[in-house]
């Protein structure tokens, strides 16, 4: 099985810049669907950032997914105590508090319509099937966990089994199982091929040229096949879209074609991401990639309240132009909460584990002192 590069793992840099780039290019992405659908079924009818958000999805969240596996060479042979630490417990901690801080905003409407015990069941169900914007790091340690369970399998196995899990028209109503299903080639891909992106990353900024022209050819291509609705015939085989994500019906969400446009999908924005991050004017994106949890977490409040306030106030009228408003406060929001919270000292915890909430912690203070 190829492996992070030797470069990767070893150099005195702590981060990659395009890899942070990359996750940058995806928080938006995500936070750019999320607002768009919302404004959108608040106001309904449709914007400009509709075609924006549909162009998206087939590489939107397959790239997250495969960025995210990435590194999982370098630590998948630790000790089983620092694995779960750092790939499970890390997510549920964010995750529950998360959730809770979610609850705490949208506890009176639910209750308001089911009644405070109906509340409470959402709000315990969310445990077992994760709830709203938060689905992506409940699957994370999902995958991580069967990843390392499937060390001894051969690589490409795994991948045939995972694309065809992906092809499949999985449609069960668990958010886990369909999205495992969608989402786990990607990250294992990430994770086996993790040396052939770093590759790619390296040709894209030594032949800048022959990469734009690369993104040419595959704009044109992967706009026809999204854009063009696929024969009735075959719509039971067309990919679910439970979540509203902006799906046209079109050939982009055919089994295989829907791989294929998410392989290279996330392979271009690697290679976008590895030529903007030379660029001094985009070390931004780097900062918001490197943070990006911290946007993913938070995006929720200031991207509603914008959308209520733009809404309810009528003070623009293009839906288009309201829907990148409210992408813009949801990644900018998070990002003055994060700079609030460092320059306070207060509250870091809604961004960083603290210590109690580390198994390692937890086993070297329970562990016997040695004798001098």
């Amino acid at each position: 099985m190829t492996t992070v590069p030797e470069y990767a793992a070893t150099s005195g840099r702590q981060r990659i810049d395009w890899v942070d780039a990359a996750k940058g290019l995806c928080i938006i992405m995500v936070v750019m669907m999320h607002s768009t659908i919302g404004v959108e079924l608040a106001a309904g009818r449709e914007g400009f950032m509709h075609w924006v958000v549909a162009f998206a999805r087939p590489f939107r969240m397959p790239d997250f997914f495969l960025i995210s596996g990435l590194f999982l060479g370098l630590t998948i042979d630790r000790g089983w105590l620092r694995y779960i630490d750092r790939k499970v417990v890390h997510f549920a901690y964010f995750y529950v508090l998360w959730l809770t801080i979610q609850f705490v905003f949208k506890a009176p409407g639910i209750a308001a319509e089911e009644g405070w015990g109906g509340a409470l069941r959402a709000y315990l169900t969310a445990y077992v099937e994760p709830f709203g914007t938060l689905w992506f790091i409940y699957l994370l340690p999902v995958f991580f966990i069967v990843t390392r369970l499937l060390r001894p399998v051969p690589v490409w196995v795994i991948f045939i089994g995972a694309a065809v899990l992906e092809a499949l028209p999985v449609h069960t109503g668990s958010v886990i199982l369909d999205e495992f299903c969608g989402r786990y080639v990607y990250f294992f891909a990430g994770y086996a091929f993790a040396a052939h992106v770093f590759s790619f990353a390296a040709w894209v900024r030594q032949r800048p040229a022959a990469f734009l022209a690369l993104c040419l050819g595959w704009a044109a291509l992967h706009t026809f096949l999204v854009f063009t609705p696929a024969p009735a015939s075959l719509a039971s085989w067309l990919q679910p879209d439970p979540g509203n994500s902006g799906a046209t019906g079109g050939f982009s969400e055919l089994p295989l074609i829907s791989l294929l446009l998410g392989l290279a999908g996330a392979g271009l924005v690697v290679g976008v991401a590895a030529l903007v991050s030379l660029l001094r004017p985009m070390r931004w994106l780097v900062w918001l990639g490197e943070h990006s949890i911290v946007v993913y977490l938070a995006f929720f409040l200031p991207m509603a309240a914008t959308r209520v306030f733009l809404l309810k106030t009528g003070l623009i009228e293009n839906i288009g132009l309201v829907s990148l408003i409210v992408t813009f406060a949801g990644v900018t929001g998070p990002v003055i909460l994060y700079g609030l919270v460092q320059w306070l000292g207060y509250g870091r915890f809604l961004f960083e584990r603290p210590s109690w909430a580390r198994l390692e912690q937890q086993a070297a203070r329970s562990a016997p002192v040695a004798a001098e």
